[in-house]
């Protein structure tokens, strides 16, 4: 039963995450990449641990569950899955540098960089936004935890009402749903209701 009352709290103050969701800056979230689309830019995304996940997750979905029958697809790159490259950064430079250092090899004008940290603090992400923004890219910072340092460092930034790192966790695996689900129908159009595309 103790555990029944301890799942009970989790969900409800999860809940209570959700409802805090600041649907405005959803809003210019999916502008955001639907102008990245429209630019053919590409989309950088990273995070560490559970938001690296998270970043790998996002990718797979924006670029094949969003435009699988369409020929023109996303160009979103997800920076923390390439295990060996990340290694190699981290072994003969520095694990702040993993990020940033990749970007320095595609990153180009007018591209787009998502950091996703939990706490917002995370040194590697904040230094490739910060890469971003000095080459003329556009940043969106995915956070909890009061915003931390990336929220005040990017364009964007969504800021979860938690203090949590499960619980942020949780609600950004659902923003990248809601994601999917937006960019889907705007590219789609209306009459195609939510995405049903197979996983």
């Amino acid at each position: 039963m103790a555990f029944i009352e301890q799942a009970r709290n989790y969900l409800t103050n999860l809940k209570t995450v959700i409802d805090g969701f600041d649907l405005a800056i959803y809003d210019r979230m999916v502008v955001d990449l639907l102008e990245a689309y429209a630019n053919k830019a590409r989309i950088f995304v990273m995070g560490n641990g559970g938001s690296g996940a998270t970043a790998s997750h996002l990718a797979c979905d924006i670029n094949k569950g969003c435009c699988l029958d369409l020929d023109r697809k996303f160009k979103m790159i997800c920076l923390n899955d390439n295990i060996p490259t990340m290694l190699a950064l981290a072994n003969d430079i520095s694990y702040e540098a993993v990020f940033e250092e990749q970007m320095k090899n595609f990153f180009e004008p007018g591209d787009m960089a998502i950091g996703i940290s939990g706490s917002g603090n995370s040194e590697n992400v904040l230094r490739a936004m910060r890469y971003a923004a000095a080459h003329g890219g556009r940043t969106q910072g995915w956070c909890g935890f009061g915003g931390g340092k990336l929220a005040k460092l990017v364009d964007l930034a969504f800021v979860l009402p938690s203090n949590n790192m499960q619980q942020v966790e949780d609600a950004h695996i659902i923003v990248a749903h809601m994601l999917m689900q937006s960019l889907f129908k705007a590219l789609h159009g209306d009459a195609a209701g939510t995405c049903k595309l197979p996983a």
